[in-house]
């Protein structure tokens, strides 16, 4: 956005009109900015402010009262110049890392990042589970089952152990499932996901017609394992009352899309893909999130790393009219905190 140049004056109105509303949700008088500012001005040099103020569509007046609310463009102006952000206190940040465990899986682990951001921040917090591919093979075990199907152990990185299971082109025993696994192990041990299934099953169906009864069996399985990965990431979700305490009467209809795009999640993973690739804390407030559902909310996010690779991303979703100084740091000490556990 263009910043707009507004004089020191009309400045520390701004600030005082978005810190009102924030507090009290309600349009914002003259009079009331009059009394809060330092520069001790009358109601009505407070009015030809804020004429001026509206004039550059900074704030806008919801219906005939008097009061002012800011618009998106306000608050982006407000975040990008105005605050100064209020760090978490060492005890905030002791209390996180203690209610975290690194010897979870990065499944629960997500699913505990998304509770703790969601009650320190009262919004609804989303954090991503770690794409499968992401992670290094370490170890897989075949398991034969009935009726042509094997039961497929896979652990990727240090913690995360998957079960599948895989329908294959015939019968086979413990002696063959076991020399197809120590295949795999002894050379592709530590490659992600993704590369072995390029390497391994994208080349020997290349040249599948010189494959050797082993390496046919391979194939089988390996095929069905590797492509059981989802290829699709998902995402974890935590505090979604927490949006009914912000919203009024004619908000509900609102709520109710936003609870909807929750469910269809297509959209906030397409958002949240974005800010994968972003430096730092990225913020959507209200139309520039490009989503209908989140029109009059404010998304704030921030990638997360393994092993200096961008793998997820969190944040929280709350309405306009958020502590943009406290949730901001929060969602990046947040992100940085995840990071470590995941990397111990």
């Amino acid at each position: 956005m263009r910043i707009p140049k507004i004089s020191d004056r009309a400045q520390d109105i701004l600030r005082s009109l978005i810190q009102c509303y924030i507090r009290d949700g309600q349009p914002v008088g003259s009079k009331l900015l009059a009394e809060s500012t330092r520069l001790q001005l009358s109601p009505a040099t407070v009015r030809n402010v804020m004429a001026d103020l509206e004039d550059l569509g900074l704030i806008a007046s919801p219906h005939t009262s008097a009061g002012r609310i800011p618009t998106a463009r306000g608050l982006r102006f407000f975040v990008d110049c105005l605050i100064t952000v209020q760090p978490p206190t060492r005890r905030d940040i002791q209390e996180m890392q203690r209610r975290l465990n690194p010897d979870n899986p990065p499944e629960a682990l997500a699913s505990d990042v998304s509770n703790l951001l969601s009650q320190v921040t009262s919004m609804v917090s989303l954090v991503t589970v770690p794409r499968p591919e992401s992670n290094q093979l370490r170890h897989i075990e075949f398991l034969p089952l009935s009726e042509r199907r094997v039961l497929v152990i896979v652990v990727l990185g240090e913690r995360n152990v998957e079960n599948r299971i895989i329908h294959t082109q015939r019968q086979y025993n413990q002696s063959e499932l076991q020399q197809a696994a120590n295949y795999i192990n002894q050379h592709y041990a530590g490659s992600s996901v993704e590369q072995i299934r390029r390497e391994l099953v994208e080349g020997m169906r290349a040249d599948k017609d010189r494959l050797d009864t082993m390496m046919q069996t391979l194939l089988d399985l390996a095929g069905g394992a590797l492509e059981a990965t989802p290829p699709e990431p998902d995402y974890v979700l935590a505090g979604q009352s927490n949006l009914i305490d912000f919203a009024g009467p004619e908000d509900i209809g609102r709520l109710r899309e936003l609870f909807d795009a929750f469910q269809q999640k297509q959209e906030l993973l397409h958002l949240l893909d974005q800010c994968q690739d972003s430096d730092g804390v990225q913020l959507f407030i209200g139309e520039e999130s490009g989503y209908q559902a989140l029109g009059s909310m404010t998304v704030v996010t921030a990638p997360y790393e393994v092993e200096g690779r961008r793998v997820g991303v969190l944040g929280v979703i709350g309405p306009t009219r958020m502590h943009y100084e406290r949730v901001i740091p929060l969602v990046d000490a947040t992100s940085r905190l995840f990071s470590e556990v995941l990397n111990q």
